[in-house]
């Protein structure tokens, strides 16, 4: 207990107050301004990695819908035009496989189906256009919004469209409008 006293006398005289004043309390003080500048710039880092993250997905999804609303229309388009719906679809499909966010494959894959279902309806007009792509957009729209929800989603699709027929029904007028539709675009 006799030490203790010391030690408080110590703090209480000249000497120790001028060494507490001119070294103690300034390094107190810069080690905790350099805790507190520290954790605020993790903080903005990772807030600007988050707005980062969410920039890129907004960019695929958006290159995603381009891609569908070409496709909704893909009866119509030129072959030239067709070739470039083609390359702007697979730039979509490697930007979203390339997102760091979750169901971000199962996003991929479930786009690619929808697409190619939208450009066989497109021949057809048996399946309103503007229905598809406004599902397809809001779809997307919900995963990114909330990915790990839309997964589930996607999953679920996925699984059902899995155990379709290997022709998908496909109905032989739909086949044969599909090929004159071809021919008709060769032709231009």
């Amino acid at each position: 207990m006799q030490w203790l006293q010391s030690i408080l006398d110590w703090f209480g005289s000249f000497e120790g107050w001028r060494i507490t004043s001119g070294a103690i309390i300034p390094f107190v003080a810069i080690v905790l301004a350099g805790v507190i500048g520290a954790a605020s710039a993790r903080g903005a880092i990772r807030r600007m990695v988050a707005q980062r993250d969410r920039e890129q997905r907004v960019a695929a999804v958006t290159a995603l819908v381009t891609a569908g609303q070409q496709a909704a229309k893909w009866s119509s388009l030129s072959p030239a035009a067709k070739d470039h719906s083609d390359d702007l679809a697979s730039r979509a499909d490697i930007e979203v496989r390339l997102l760091p966010a979750p169901g971000s494959e199962l996003a991929a894959d479930w786009a690619a189906h929808q697409i190619g279902t939208m450009r066989t309806h497109s021949v057809s007009y048996s399946f309103p256009a503007e229905e598809s792509v406004s599902e397809f957009v809001e779809r997307l729209a919900d995963w990114l919004h909330h990915p790990r929800r839309a997964r589930r989603l996607f999953a679920e699709d996925l699984e059902r469209w899995r155990y379709e027929p290997a022709g998908g029904g496909a109905d032989p007028l739909l086949a044969e409008q599909q090929r004159w539709s071809d021919a008709q675009a060769a032709t231009l």
